[in-house]
């Protein structure tokens, strides 16, 4: 299922190979929570911007619109016609980002919808049925986010809590994939290690998962809050238990800055809502650093986002047109700005992927491992 091509120090170029094509990582997936992109940009548009895998979530589509209506329509990837990689969160952050009122148990977590307050029970096998009814090639398992900072001892209890889940959601996956209406049988479950900030919590914790044998390893419960370099710091510490010959994802991460820094130790997932949000109010990267574009002074620039971008908005707008059409509360603004965000950072992972390729990687790291989060002159 996966194969390193490909190493610079702890840097690693590979291979992701599923019953639905193939990623080359490392790899950007490209956030379409509730089977969509925000921002109205398709999943033709995906291929165009260079998505590799798209990534929805488990909790916001079985609110809406059902996953057993999805399922009689023939999965995701069929029901908004994706013909590649789709990757599913199990819900978890969702439950406890969104749920105002929740109760925690060893069976899992009931919880009220952020829609309209039905009551609804969630906890591994729940989670398990939900992805195989979406048929994902992907399933992340249901696990416990707890916030940063967390004391330590609930974040061990949760930590505990969440592998003891994992063994479920293993029973529980390979229980759905055996039966003979499953449309994705060869859905694959990829584990997530917790324990907060505290790394001698998160280093056991990834001992025990690993042992599991998965088809691969999350790192989760960072981007939430804690310093940067604290996430640095943990992933430092934590990597050198991951298996190391499966795929290692950092959930929800991040800025550019964050995925090279995060490829840099040894990551070889990402996702994050960033690029979609940001663009949506006009806030874009570029090579030359970020440009926030409802600043007045790109009101007559004609040039393009970046003259070094190749993406489809690069190539037939200008600055000065988006800018309107973002000033007209113009619904095209939202769409041109997520474009570009998109295909700027699936190009990112490309070049990533080329310097590794070419054994450039320090020397690409030290270029841009800050002048991404700069501001563009």
């Amino acid at each position: 299922m996966f194969e390193i091509l490909k190493t610079e120090g702890r840097a690693r170029r590979g291979v992701f190979s599923s019953p639905h094509g193939a990623a080359q990582t490392p790899v950007f997936m490209n956030v379409g929570t509730s089977a969509a992109i925000k921002g109205g940009v398709s999943t033709v548009d995906l291929k165009e911007l260079g998505c590799q895998i798209e990534l929805s979530n488990t909790y916001h589509l079985h609110i809406r619109p059902g996953d057993r209506l999805i399922r009689d329509l023939g999965g995701i990837r069929k029901f908004f016609n994706w013909d590649r990689p789709v990757l599913t969160d199990s819900g978890g952050f969702q439950v406890f980002s969104l749920a105002k009122l929740r109760k925690i148990t060893e069976e899992g977590v009931h919880f009220a919808s952020h829609i309209d307050g039905t009551r609804i029970f969630m906890g591994p096998e729940e989670s398990m049925r939900i992805q195989s009814n979406l048929a994902s090639t992907v399933a992340m398992a249901f696990d416990e986010c707890v916030e940063n900072p967390a004391e330590y001892n609930y974040a061990k209890a949760s930590a505990e809590r969440t592998y003891r889940w994992l063994v479920r959601c293993k029973a529980e996956l390979e229980r759905l994939n055996s039966l003979p209406d499953t449309i994705n049988p060869e859905q694959m479950l990829f584990g997530i290690n917790q324990g907060a900030t505290y790394n001698d919590l998160r280093i056991e914790h990834m001992k025990q998962i690993a042992e599991l044998d998965l088809p691969g390893y999350a790192v989760g419960g960072l981007a939430v809050g804690e310093p940067t370099e604290v996430m640095y710091d943990v992933l430092d510490h934590v990597l050198d238990h991951a298996p190391q010959d499966k795929p290692r994802y950092l959930m929800g991460v991040g800025t550019p800055c964050n995925i090279i820094e995060g490829v840099y130790r040894g990551i070889d997932f990402f996702d994050c809502v960033m690029p979609s949000r940001n663009g949506r109010h006009g806030f874009l990267f570029t090579w030359e650093g970020t440009v926030n574009l409802l600043n007045q002074k790109y009101e007559r620039d004609e040039a393009p986002i970046s003259e070094s971008c190749g993406c489809p908005v690069c190539r037939n707008y200008s600055k000065a047109y988006i800018r309107h059409l973002f000033k007209s509360k113009e619904i095209l603004a939202m769409r041109l700005a997520v474009m570009h965000n998109l295909y700027f950072y699936n190009e990112l992972m490309q070049k990533i992927r080329d310097a590794i390729d070419g054994g450039r990687y320090e020397e690409f790291y030290q270029r841009y491992r800050t002048a991404l989060g700069q501001r563009a002159e």
